[in-house]
């Protein structure tokens, strides 16, 4: 890793060391639209799918379960989390179809990692909120993906259509734990969108607490 890539993972670590031993349990009442996106994967029989910051595990085993014709992956650059991971997908017996590795989401090399030279879909779930680099990771996903494939993002949105008082209290509640939401989202992907001629689909959930947004094959 890069001197910044090393600090980002050392500061993951950190965050994550004690709360990954309870992490799914908070973040079920607040990461909103994780099921959506992974129902919306149909991730095609014998394909590959990878999850960029894919913490406890927890995407992973569900969409494995949704799925079971197609192998998965996961990546996060968290020893800790991918610690966790280890033991949830071993406990569940998916071993053998989930594999993972440790390394950066803005810049990473599939053949290296996975021995694949592509995915048919890609999804970011919750992370490009918490990545220095997002914007080079949604290129480096979209340059990882396989001819037909498609990405996936769910995030934070910009709670356009929440009371003020609670968009102000979450941000800053977020900001303890090193989540800033990415307002220019949109704009980003609506840029790339164009840049490799695929469609995007672009959804506000809940008022605008979160987003989903999808690439794919125009």
């Amino acid at each position: 890793m890069s001197a910044i890539e090393h600090s980002h993972a050392e500061l993951m670590d950190g965050v994550y060391r004690h709360q990954r031993h309870f992490y799914d349990l908070t973040r079920k009442y607040y990461l909103l639209g994780r099921d959506r996106l992974i129902d919306r994967l149909d991730a095609p029989p014998g394909g590959s799918v990878l999850e960029l910051g894919c913490g406890t595990g927890r995407n992973l085993i569900q969409a494995a379960r949704a799925f079971p014709d197609a192998r998965f992956h996961g990546l996060d650059i968290s020893a800790e989390m991918l610690e966790t991971a280890a033991v949830a997908i071993g406990k569940r017996d998916l071993s053998s179809r989930i594999s993972l590795a440790r390394g950066d989401a803005s810049a990473f090399d599939p053949e290296k990692l996975f021995g694949l030279s592509g995915f048919d879909r890609i999804f970011i779930s919750y992370s490009l909120s918490m990545i220095p680099e997002w914007r080079r990771t949604v290129a480096a996903a979209l340059e990882a993906l396989n001819e037909g494939g498609s990405l996936h993002v769910v995030d934070f949105g910009r709670q356009e259509r929440l009371p003020r008082w609670f968009k102000g209290a979450l941000r800053a509640w977020l900001a303890k734990f090193h989540v800033s939401p990415r307002d220019s989202l949109r704009e980003v992907l609506e840029a790339e969108s164009r840049r490799t001629g695929k469609s995007l689909r672009f959804d506000s959930l809940y008022r605008g607490y979160a987003v989903h947004s999808v690439l794919t094959k125009a």
